[in-house]
């Protein structure tokens, strides 16, 4: 019966003793993905629509593009006649 009380006196004290630590020591926030200054302007592919950074996309005439294909595709249906 000592032992068991024993036991549960130092599971108790440990117990407390970590949750000191942590109201004490709370975690540091980290920095999520995509820090405000590290964002970019969303564009929107010209030909199909798709969202994509700023960054990632092609310039032709008419627009922005996710791709070589898309744009060459765009380019070729509104040529001028």
């Amino acid at each position: 019966m000592k032992l068991i009380l024993l036991i549960v006196i130092v599971l108790a004290v440990l117990w407390l003793a970590r949750a000191g630590r942590r109201r004490v020591n709370p975690p540091a926030a980290r920095p999520g993905p995509g820090a405000p200054s590290a964002r970019e302007a969303m564009v929107s592919c010209a030909q199909c629509g798709l969202h994509l950074p700023s960054g990632e996309a092609l310039p032709g005439r008419g627009g922005v593009f996710c791709s070589e294909g898309h744009r060459a595709a765009y380019e070729k249906e509104h040529a001028p006649k």
